[in-house]
C-alpha cells in the first residue's frame, strides 16, 4: 500500500531487525499455553473461533505486528514495549487507557501484559497490508466485524503456543507474547505504511520541555531528556519503565486530536466503548528536540497513511526511532 511511502520507506531504514509478533492472548492458567477463552477482566470476551484466515507467509516487505497492551497500572512495567516502531494511546471504557504497538524493524522475546481488542483498531489499522493483530479477546459481537477486517487475527485460540501467562502477576494483566510464535523475521520498515517522514524538524515551534494530554481516568506526560534525546514518558503520574529495558523515552511524540464518540458496544458495568475516529483530518501537536509544533493532520481514507503539514502546506518530518501517538479529543 503507497509505493511512494515503500520507496521512502526502503530508503531511510538501515537494517531490518527481528518483528517483535506481538500478542498475547491466552487466559491460560499458570504459565502454560492452554487455549481457554479470555477473560478481559471488565467483561467476558473470547477469541474468534472461525476457521483460521491463512496467515501470508512473512518477507522483508510483510506485514506489521500489531499488539494491544493493557495499561492499567497494575499492568506496568511494561513488556518489549522499547522495540515498537510505533505506539499508540487510546481512550477506552472508564476514560481509561490502553496501548498499542506496532512492529516492523525489531522483534522482543516478549511483549505484555496483552489485552483486548476495540472496534477503533481496525479502522487504525487499516493503514497496513494484511496486519497481524495480537490480542487477548474481544466482546463478542465485536467478533464477526473482526473476522471481516482485512487483517489476520491472531489471538491465543488461534496460536496458544506463542502465548504464556505470568504466574508473579495477577490476572488479567499477566498475559504475554512471544513473538517469535508468530513472526520468525520483522518485515522490514517498508511494511511502516504510515504516512510518517523522517528528517531535519520543521522551522519555527517554540520550546517546551514538557507536555501533557489528559483522558477522564488516565493521563499522559511527556517530558524532553537531552541525555535520552527523546521524551520519558510518565503514565497516570508515575514515570514509565519497562522490565527488559531503559524507561520509553519516543524522540517523537504526537498529540492527534480526533473525534472520539460513543460506539455500540459498553463493557458489563454498561461503560461505553468510545470509537475513536483516525480517518479525516484536524490539528495535532509534534513534540521533538525539547519543542513543540502546531501542525495539521489529513487521512483522507482508512487505506491512506496519516500526513502532517505546517500551517503552510509542508510536510513535517519526525526524528529518526521510535514514535508515540497519543489521540485527544477534540
Amino acid at each position: 500500500m503507497g509505493k511512494r511511502l515503500r520507496a521512502r520507506a526502503r530508503h531511510t531504514a538501515t537494517t531490518a531487525g527481528l518483528l517483535t509478533a506481538v500478542v498475547s492472548l491466552s487466559l491460560v492458567a499458570g504459565c502454560t499455553g492452554s487455549s481457554a477463552p479470555p477473560d478481559d477482566g471488565r467483561g467476558t470476551t473470547r477469541a474468534p473461533t472461525r476457521g483460521r484466515t491463512a496467515a501470508p507467509t512473512p518477507t522483508a516487505e510483510g506485514s506489521v505486528l500489531a499488539v494491544k497492551i493493557d495499561n492499567a497500572s497494575a499492568a506496568r512495567p511494561h513488556t518489549g514495549l522499547d522495540s515498537a516502531d510505533v505506539v499508540y494511546a487510546e481512550q477506552v471504557e472508564g476514560g481509561l487507557s490502553r496501548l498499542m504497538a506496532v512492529y516492523a524493524t525489531r522483534l522482543p522475546k516478549a511483549v505484555g501484559p496483552v489485552r483486548s481488542a476495540r472496534e477503533s483498531d481496525l479502522e487504525l489499522l487499516r493503514q497496513f497490508d494484511r496486519p497481524r493483530l495480537a490480542f487477548s479477546g474481544a466482546q463478542s459481537k465485536l467478533l464477526p466485524l473482526i473476522d471481516r477486517a482485512p487483517l489476520v487475527p491472531e489471538p491465543p485460540g488461534r496460536a496458544s503456543g506463542a502465548y504464556f501467562r505470568d504466574s508473579a502477576r495477577p490476572a488479567p494483566h499477566n498475559l504475554y507474547l512471544r513473538p517469535e510464535g508468530l513472526l520468525p523475521t520483522a518485515p522490514g520498515a517498508a511494511a511502516l505504511t504510515t504516512g510518517f517522514q523522517v528528517g531535519p524538524a520543521p522551522a519555527g515551534g517554540r520550546a517546551q520541555t514538557s507536555f501533557t494530554v489528559r483522558y477522564p481516568a488516565a493521563r499522559f506526560t511527556f517530558t524532553w531528556s537531552g541525555t535520552d534525546k527523546g521524551w520519558r514518558v510518565a503514565m497516570d503520574g508515575a514515570a514509565a519503565r519497562t522490565t527488559d529495558g531503559g524507561p520509553p523515552a519516543p524522540p517523537t511524540v504526537v498529540v492527534q486530536y480526533v473525534k472520539v464518540r460513543a460506539s455500540a458496544f459498553h463493557d458489563f458495568l454498561g461503560n461505553n466503548t468510545p470509537y475513536t475516529e483516525t480517518v479525516g483530518s484536524g490539528t495535532a501537536k509534534v513534540l521533538r528536540d525539547g519543542r513543540v509544533y502546531d501542525v495539521d493532520w489529513k487521512r483522507p481514507k482508512a487505506e491512506d497513511g496519516t500526513q502532517f503539514t505546517t500551517k503552510s502546506g509542508r510536510p513535517v518530518n519526525f526524528a529518526e526511532g521510535q514514535v508515540w501517538v497519543v489521540f485527544a479529543k477534540k
